[in-house]
Parts: C-alpha cells; structure tokens; sequence
C-alpha cells in the first residue's frame, strides 16, 4: 500500500494547497470546513455546473425572467452546502475504509478531528439550511430536491456492491439540471432529461480519471469502481464517454432550440457543446492513469470544461 506523509497542521493530503480553510478560517471551523471538502472546491463546481446548464438552456428556450438570477445563486449556495452534506455523509459511511487508504487517512474522522456525532451534526445543518433556499422554488423543484436525497445517501455503499460506483455519483451530481430547469419552467421533459444523461456520461469520465487516483489501495481493500473495472482500458472507455456526452448535450440544445427558429442561439449554444468535447478530449490527450498526481490535476480542470457550455449557453439567452 502506497505510503505519504502526514500532512502538516492536520490538512487534508489531496486539498489545494494554501486553500483559504487552512490559511484563513477560526481553527476551530476547520474540521467541519474539511468534512465539506471547502479545501477542495472542484466537488461543488462539479455539482453547481449542472444547474446553470439547466437555467441558462431553460431561459434561451423559454426566455430569461428575474427569478433565473435567484436560481443562478440558490443553486450556487445550495451546492455547496449539499455538496458538503454529502460528502460529510460519506466520509461517515467510509471513516473505516478512509483510515486505510493514503489518499484519505487525513480526512477529519479517520484523523480524529471530528467524531462521528459532530459529522452528523454538521450533516444535518448543512441540510437544512439548503432547504430553506429549495423551498423558494416552485413545487416541481422542491419534489426534485427532495427526492434527491436518495442517490445523495446510496451513493457511498455504491463501491461495495458494484464496479459502476460511478453511475450512482453521475446521479446525484447532475440532478441539479432537472431541479434548475424545473424551477425556471416549473415542469420536466425530454430537454432536461438528456441533459441530465449527458451530465452522467461525464461523470463517468471525470470520475474514471479521479478514481485512477487510488486503484491500487482500493484493490488491496476490495473497494470496486471504474477505475479498476477498465483499467489499461479505460482511455478506451474514457473516449466513448466523451463522445456519449456531447451526443447526448447537443440533442438537448437541437430539441430545446431549434423549434425557436433562433438560428443564432442554437449556433451558439452548440458552439458550447463543441468547446466542452474538445477541453475533455485535450484532458484525454494529456491523461496518465499511472501518475496519481497528473490524474487529479486532469480531474481539476473539468471545472474549466463544465464552464464552458454554461457561459455559451447563457449567452444564448440574449439572441
């Protein structure tokens, strides 16, 4: 099993370096902060990004209303605290698996920052204080919000059961561009649907590439995902992942725009589509599952990837 150091002052191994949690928040914050991985910010990004697609592809469709700038920001701080509950949850249902894996021992509970009632504690917090901003939306948005909860709290026994842990993170990661759409227009349909598949599919792809991360400590443990299931494969997997994903966002904005007759927008909003499949395969071409450190730095910048069909397609709301 792979061996580091520990790191210094208790941060946690794989955080950003000189991240504001270890640098700038009360000491006595830090634990909490670390259990909702505000270190490591890449996890919300990935979770928010889902929902601006689906605002800003509901409002080039249906056009924009004022309310779309509270549902930019609701999703934003609900986010980050959902993704925080849900990684807390995590970390609870894997404090054992943690402790025995270099990646992770320093995670607040295997390293004993926090307890197990205090991380439910915060669970709980982070919880309710999202429920509060769900219920300024529409009824449609708060029934997808709360049944949200339920890939939220299966994912973590997801990699004890089956080699696609994946599919169920793809789940509850994206479920943000039905809530978003749904708050806009205050009903789902197909348009969403296949935004929230494409969403899955790349999550598979970036996710692959994460988990590349700890295939070695997880196969010593008996911990299952896509990483070990594809591996010497998994650029193989990793490209039709790529190409699901861009399949399934540009029928998307092809159904949601071109019966708009905006030849423009739906120009446009594919030329988002397009960027997207090409920063992922530039991540594709600088891959190396070998190197743990290249895998997260790869994993990192599907933020810059996720971004890029959120801005064209708010772009689009303006043609």
């Amino acid at each position: 099993m792979s061996q580091i150091a520990p790191p210094p002052q208790e941060q946690v191994a794989d955080a950003v370096k000189g991240n504001w949690v270890d640098t700038r928040a009360p000491a006595w914050t830090r634990p909490y902060l670390r259990l909702s991985r505000a270190d490591r910010p890449i996890g919300t990004w990935l979770l928010l990004l889902p929902c601006w697609w689906g605002v800003a592809l509901a409002a080039a469709t249906h056009g924009p209303r004022w309310f779309d700038l509270w549902i930019v920001l609701g999703c934003a701080i609900g986010a980050f605290l959902m993704r925080g509950a849900g990684c807390t949850w995590n970390d609870i249902t894997d404090r054992d698996i943690d402790g025995k894996v270099a990646r992770t021992r320093s995670r607040p509970i295997p390293s004993g920052q926090l307890t197990v009632k205090g991380a439910l504690l915060w669970a709980v917090v982070q919880c309710l204080i999202s429920f509060c901003i769900l219920v300024t939306f529409n009824l449609t948005a708060i029934a997808l919000g709360v049944l949200a909860l339920a890939p939220v709290a299966i994912y973590p026994f997801a990699k004890r059961f089956t080699w696609w842990p994946q599919v169920f993170l793809g789940v509850a990661f994206n479920w943000g561009a039905l809530l978003a759409w749904a708050a806009h227009t205050g009903s789902v349909g197909w348009v969403p649907i296949l935004l929230y598949l494409s969403g899955i599919a790349w999550t598979l792809f970036y996710d692959t590439i994460y988990a590349h991360q700890d295939s070695e400590d997880d196969a010593l443990i008996g911990v299952k995902s896509t990483a070990r299931l594809f591996a010497d494969n998994s650029p193989k997997w990793l490209r039709f992942f790529l190409v699901l994903t861009v399949l399934l966002m540009g029928a998307a904005v092809i159904m949601a725009l071109a019966p708009t007759a905006n030849v423009l927008g739906l120009v446009l909003a594919l030329g988002g589509v397009w960027g997207f499949g090409w920063h992922m395969a530039w991540q594709l071409g600088r891959l190396d599952i070998t190197d743990p450190a290249n895998c997260l730095r790869i994993f990192r910048s599907n933020r810059d990837a996720g971004l890029i069909p959120a801005l064209f397609f708010a772009a689009a709301v303006f043609l």
